[in-house]
């Protein structure tokens, strides 16, 4: 049971083959304890849905990665307004890395720092930050492999178990989706919501 609060916006970006975890655990969570929760996705609207993959850790030397579900949006990209949400959710997979590219999710990102809202993103989804120019000066973990990113846009890594999570601020990291307990606690946190 939540404490009574008013009730938290969170927006969420996303793309084709966002890591499933990361999308599908943290929105019904969140919706769970009774937060609206938009996800959008550059260049599709609500309705439109988007792959997901699952990755999982199986003794290589990196992650395997399998086909997931899809997942319906139910925001439109281009008519979102960032300053109607409390906080900004980036979950990783493979999505980061080309939405990263999208000038406005930039913008987005850069909007939620500008106002210290909290921002919680997990293993790649760390690439979007970095690509916001909002690490200066900031500790953050994130999938080992994006390490070198962190370092490059100015932030420090902070190496984690993959079960952790960092809080540097209103930035709340984690390293991969088996962190998601820690890391939905440590989100959830500042926006005051308080789960007994």
């Amino acid at each position: 049971m939540t404490d009574a609060a008013p009730l938290r916006r969170i927006l969420v970006l996303a793309g084709d083959f966002v890591e499933d975890y990361e999308l599908m655990v943290p929105v019904q969570a969140l919706e769970m304890i009774g937060c609206q929760v938009d996800v959008v996705c550059p260049e599709k609207s609500s309705g439109d849905q988007i792959r997901t993959s699952v990755h999982d850790f199986e003794g290589d030397q990196t992650y395997t990665e399998k086909r997931g579900h899809n997942f319906t949006l139910n925001a439109d990209f281009e008519t979102v307004d960032p300053a109607g949400y409390d906080a900004l959710l980036v979950p990783g997979g493979r999505a980061p890395e080309y939405i990263r590219l999208n000038a406005r999710v930039l913008e987005i990102v850069r909007a939620f720092d500008a106002d210290s809202r909290p921002i919680a993103a997990v293993c790649h989804g760390l690439q979007v930050l970095a690509a916001a120019g909002i690490l200066t000066g900031r500790r953050c973990t994130a999938y080992p492999a994006c390490g070198p990113e962190i370092t490059l846009a100015g932030g420090e890594y902070v190496e984690v178990a993959i079960d952790a999570v960092h809080v540097d601020g209103h930035l709340v990291t984690a390293p991969a989706w088996p962190a998601q307990p820690r890391w939905l606690a440590a989100f959830i946190d500042p926006l005051g919501i308080r789960i007994s």
